[in-house]
């Protein structure tokens, strides 16, 4: 199975950067898993909230695949705690045969024609965290999860 993290803008906070390169290489010893960055939208300062997740969604659209499985990283999805997302995609893995491509927006979330487009939402927390720093927070747990569904002994219950 393959595993894609999509993005939208560049990580500017070396600490991220560091921290999701750590992880991504270990996801790697599991699945083949790959980072897509798409280009921040430009020229945005005095352009409405909704062109800019209009023009955002559009760029979201075009990289994701059509056979993905699509999953947004949204604080209105679902809520597993780290077990229960390991069981989720162990499942996955099991009889799935697209790629996942978990997506996080940018700064103003999601336009509707990419919650159109989606087959799940997922919610690391109640909490708010910039979509930088979901980068980071998504790409641990994705590692821990498969150090669960490995039986290794990273995660502690």
């Amino acid at each position: 199975m393959k595993i894609a993290l999509l993005q939208t803008g560049k990580t500017t906070e070396q600490y991220i950067v560091s921290g999701v390169d750590t992880y991504s290489q270990r996801i790697k010893r599991y699945t083949a898993f790959e980072i897509i960055t798409i280009p921040a939208i430009r020229n945005n300062r005095n352009m409405p909230l909704v062109e800019q997740k209009d023009k955002e969604g559009k760029k979201i659209i075009e990289s994701a695949g059509k056979n993905d499985y699509i999953v947004l990283l949204d604080e209105a999805g679902a809520q597993m705690n780290t077990s229960e997302f390991a069981g989720w995609l162990e499942r996955q893995m099991m009889y799935q045969t697209r790629r996942i491509l978990f997506v996080i927006g940018g700064p103003w979330g999601f336009s509707g024609d990419v919650y159109k487009i989606s087959d799940m939402k997922l919610s690391l927390s109640k909490m708010t965290f910039s979509h930088q720093m979901v980068r980071l927070l998504f790409a641990e747990q994705l590692y821990r999860a498969f150090t669960i569904i490995k039986g290794e002994p990273y995660h502690h219950d």
